[in-house]
């Protein structure tokens, strides 16, 4: 696997349940994610909004391509993603589904490129593939004396 074909997100803990995100070499902002109250202070997203995200930009993403590759000219594009939490039979909360709505604003008619692009996007979306087959991750938790520095690049 090439370099090319990895990638790296770094997570800080700031206060409570609030963390600092870094992307990749930290070239962009960090993103502040946090727990909703009692846990945290909602002072960005959880992580389930922040998968909802990354699906729903995805998949927008892949229609917007293949509407611009087919010449359909959009003059904008909206996204609502929203999800649905259950409890499993042992009682934890998982992301039951995600329903995504996408509200592309079409300049002209185009209806037959249209519709192939409709027939192909969602195949080239990593993320909702991803997530839909499942992906396997492998954890480690490696203790740390309290003030010990990581090697992991800040924001």
């Amino acid at each position: 696997m090439s370099d090319q074909d990895r990638f790296s997100v770094t997570l800080r803990r700031e206060e409570r349940f609030r963390f600092g995100v870094t992307f990749g070499d930290g070239s962009v902002a960090t993103l502040t994610m946090d727990e909703p109250a009692p846990l945290g202070d909602d002072q960005g997203p959880n992580a389930s909004e922040v998968l909802a995200a990354a699906v729903g930009n995805c998949l927008a993403a892949s229609l917007l391509f293949c509407l611009q590759k087919a010449k359909v000219p959009v003059t904008d594009l909206e996204v609502t993603v929203q999800g649905r939490m259950a409890r499993t039979e042992s009682g934890r909360l998982r992301i039951a589904e995600l329903a995504v709505r996408l509200t592309p604003e079409l300049d002209g008619e185009s209806p037959g490129r249209l519709q192939r692009c409709l027939d192909l996007f969602e195949d080239f979306c990593i993320v909702s593939q991803s997530v839909r087959a499942g992906i396997p991750i492998a954890v480690t938790v490696t203790p740390a004396p309290a003030g010990a520095t990581s090697d992991a690049p800040t924001g």
